[in-house]
């Protein structure tokens, strides 16, 4: 009998042996009381990897323009703005990516460049998309006064993410009633559609728009394309608050194939 049952509290001892061998129990702090746990957290490349790969998938696959900046050519309060009114106030910072699919590129790059001053009193109009922004006399092209544009043809329809474009920024200006509209003919007869005006008073005729005028700096002024397809781009400007003068350095405009 005895031996029995010290056959059976052994049997019970290695029992519960195997059952803490099969089981984890919680650290426990100085009370005794378990404490709680922290999942672990990859760092690795791969982890880092998969999180800039997920924050890409959630905007939809958008990177940010390819932009190359020209040289800041001023810095501080511009002091020559008198009589300018409806003026957008300075962002105080640089200005935020702008966002589009990795295949859109610069698809105004040399491609023919009509005005309605041809030639140009100063410059050659193939200056307008040739890469070459910075704020200097030779790269300046220069239209002459009063109400001027500029056109691209992109020889084919493209689909129109961003346009980006230089007047001249080698001091604080303002140049005034800038129009840029798009089109399906080089006669702007077609499906014309404008993307940014701010001639407030329709003094150059081409409506009344509802945009701010701005200082022309070495980031130039980015329009949104709104994914518009189009052939041609045309842009306006009606002289600036220094003289009587439309001036263009660089036109841009970020586009693709249609899918």
């Amino acid at each position: 009998m005895r031996l029995t049952r010290w056959i059976m509290l052994v049997s019970l001892s290695l029992a519960c042996v195997g059952l803490m061998s099969c089981s984890k129990e919680a650290p426990k702090d100085e009370s005794g009381t378990p404490k709680a746990q922290t999942p672990s957290t990859d760092n690795s490349g791969a982890g880092a990897a998969v999180t800039a790969a997920q924050g890409q998938a959630a905007a939809g696959g958008l990177v940010p323009l390819p932009i190359t900046l020209p040289k800041p050519q001023f810095t501080g309060t511009p002091t020559n703005l008198k009589g300018v009114t409806n003026l957008e106030p300075p962002l105080g910072r640089a200005r935020p990516d702008f966002l589009a699919p990795a295949d859109v590129t610069n698809v105004a790059l040399n491609k023919p460049v009509t005005s309605s001053m041809d030639p140009p009193i100063m410059g050659e109009l193939s200056q307008v998309v040739d890469g070459d922004k910075e704020a200097t006399e030779d790269g300046l092209v220069d239209l002459g006064p009063m109400k001027e544009w500029v056109q691209i043809d992109l020889e084919s329809p493209q689909e129109i993410w961003a346009i980006l474009f230089w007047h001249f920024h080698k001091q604080e200006r303002v140049y005034f009633d800038v129009v840029v509209q798009v089109a399906d003919d080089p006669d702007f007869i077609t499906n014309v559609r404008t993307l940014f005006n701010n001639d407030i008073d329709n003094s150059s005729g081409l409506g009344v728009g509802t945009d701010k005028n701005y200082i022309d700096t070495s980031e130039g002024k980015l329009v949104d394309g709104k994914k518009e397809v189009a052939q041609y781009v045309r842009l306006y400007s009606n002289e600036n608050n220094l003289n009587d003068r439309s001036h263009y350095l660089e036109v841009e405009v970020y586009g693709r194939t249609p899918k």
